[in-house]
């Protein structure tokens, strides 16, 4: 089964220097059908205007994701963890206990992330940051895991979740496929270019909620960048 969100269809808001969009309810968005998928909580589409930014905020309990699509988002949080992670690149941040953080974009130009959420397989752990820069993952190696909670995963950003980030940029025609174990979900969203998932063709910014699939074959329609989250 694969469900289609049309990014037109999507919650969100306009806050003047904040243009987001929901996968999932949140904030003032919401809808009991689209609550979570599986584990994953949110999934937020945000453009950040230049020099604005989240002020400091608190979060517990949650594994967030931030995926940067365009420019570079600057971390800072109470723990002492301070970062500018670019495009392409993703950071973690383990809230377990309580972490307070701001994230800023202090660029020219403005910055697009998917924030991404994934409920904890435990509470009360320690919270915890980090950044890592990523090669263009393409054709050549698959998808690339970006963020994981499974220890075979070594080269992925850890999380304490039971499931996983990965990412793949394929050129027009190029093909690259994903295994599910069975029972597992997937939410898979299109960074950019227009592909193909099992025959069900989607565009950039929309969302395939996936179940009771064991394949995904990701064919490019045009050059595209993709970004999935397998989950229990």
């Amino acid at each position: 089964m694969i469900e289609r969100r049309a990014f037109n269809q999507l919650g969100g808001a306009h806050h003047g220097w904040l243009d987001t969009k929901h996968h999932f309810s949140f904030a003032g968005y919401h809808d009991p059908k689209r609550m979570h998928w599986g584990d994953l909580r949110v999934w937020n589409d945000d453009t950040i205007a230049p020099h604005t930014g989240f002020a400091p905020h608190s979060h517990r309990d949650m594994e967030i994701i931030t995926y940067v699509r365009e420019g570079a988002i600057t971390h800072q949080d109470n723990l002492g963890n301070k970062g500018r992670t670019e495009a392409g690149d993703v950071q973690v941040m383990s809230a377990g206990t309580g972490i307070t953080h701001a994230e800023y974009n202090l660029e020219d130009t403005p910055t697009r992330i998917f924030q991404i959420w994934i409920i904890p397989n435990a509470t009360g752990l320690p919270p915890t940051w980090g950044s890592r820069p990523f090669p263009t993952a393409n054709q050549d190696s698959g998808f690339k895991v970006l963020a994981s909670g499974y220890p075979g995963d070594s080269d992925a950003l850890p999380i304490q979740a039971d499931g996983r980030v990965a990412a793949v940029s394929l050129s027009a025609g190029q093909e690259a496929t994903y295994t599910l174990e069975a029972g597992r979900k997937a939410y898979l969203v299109p960074a950019k270019g227009r592909v193909r998932v099992n025959g069900v063709l989607t565009e950039a910014g929309d969302g395939l909620a996936i179940e009771d699939e064991r394949e995904l074959l990701v064919r490019a329609e045009s050059d595209s960048e993709i970004v999935l989250v397998d989950v229990a």
